[in-house]
């Protein structure tokens, strides 16, 4: 097996916000100790209200991290604005300035522990044919998220999508999260992509994330295109980072459940094409409203 040649140039690294308030000052004190050869962080920003993005551009200048601050020119969706991210770092990479073979996405509410970074990019050159690597993910409670997971198929995907809320532990949800074993180096459908260390090569070859996709399962169909176009999705649990799920999406449920629920839909029309599909497509529609206007309504009257 062919090993790529680590790289000692420093690794491009996007990280896409929207007013991430103290959490992006602390993904970028992580960094240095998690990549040895270095970083260059683009901070593709989606609109941030709370003035987090221009201070750390500012104390950047001050501590000498190299840290830049790309303004997408509003709330534009998480994959375009990762897409233009990965573009601006595609620049330096062809002028030499950073990894050729690989770039990092990764949510700016992210704490990276010592040598994570390292160590999914020595896995990724065990794995050549590996489209994308994602490290073991710990909450703030210290549990381990299910980060690797199977592409959601035509009964397990809707049975998810429809019931994952009011019957967490049902058989449709239990096979689309594949979550058995977070032990080991593996395969999976999918990587969160909270954190995602991308082939250069594969990236582009299946043209980035479909902008389609506003917010969430972007991830899902960027690992599955991934595995079609024969690429791998690989799974690192040597590379462990913390994760602060959610947290600006939590405060607004009625705009985040009918993205999710949006995105849901779209991913699984998208396999679900032409007219024959076009009841089954009809009932996945209706199903998703009911219950993405139930759980709004709960949630409103939690707050």
């Amino acid at each position: 097996m062919n090993e790529t040649v680590p790289s000692t140039l420093p690794l491009g690294v996007v990280t896409v916000t929207f007013s991430p308030g103290r959490h992006i000052s602390e993904l970028v004190d992580s960094l240095d100790a998690a990549a040895s050869a270095g970083t260059r962080l683009i901070m593709a920003d989606n609109g941030s209200v709370d003035g987090s993005v221009e201070a750390e551009t500012e104390r950047a200048a001050t501590t000498g991290a190299d840290v830049k601050l790309l303004r997408t020119g509003g709330n534009i969706g998480y994959g375009a604005a990762a897409n233009r991210g990965i573009a601006e770092l595609d620049r330096a990479r062809r002028a030499g300035e950073i990894n050729p073979d690989y770039v990092l996405l990764v949510n700016p509410d992210v704490i990276f522990e010592p040598g994570s970074i390292d160590a999914m990019l020595d896995c990724a050159a065990r794995n050549p044919r590996a489209g994308s690597v994602g490290p073991l993910i710990r909450e703030a409670d210290g549990s381990v998220y299910p980060s690797a997971r199977a592409v959601p198929e035509l009964v397990s995907g809707i049975g998810h999508a429809l019931l994952a809320d009011v019957w967490p532990s049902n058989p449709f949800s239990a096979r689309y999260r594949d979550d058995s074993d977070m032990s080991r180096e593996r395969d999976a459908g999918w990587l969160s992509g909270a954190c995602l260390l991308l082939k250069w090569d594969a990236f582009e070859a299946i043209d980035g994330f479909d902008t389609r996709y506003f917010m969430y399962m972007e991830d899902v169909d960027l690992g599955d295109r991934l595995g079609r176009a024969g690429w791998r999705n690989v799974f690192c649990p040597a590379a462990e980072i913390r994760h602060a799920q959610g947290h600006s999406a939590s405060k607004h449920p009625e705009i985040t459940v009918r993205a999710h629920h949006e995105s849901a839909y779209r991913f699984m029309s998208d396999r679900l094409p032409g007219w024959k599909w076009a009841p089954m497509r009809l009932i996945l529609r209706a199903g998703l409203f009911v219950r993405g206007s139930a759980i709004i309504a709960v949630k409103k009257r939690r707050n």
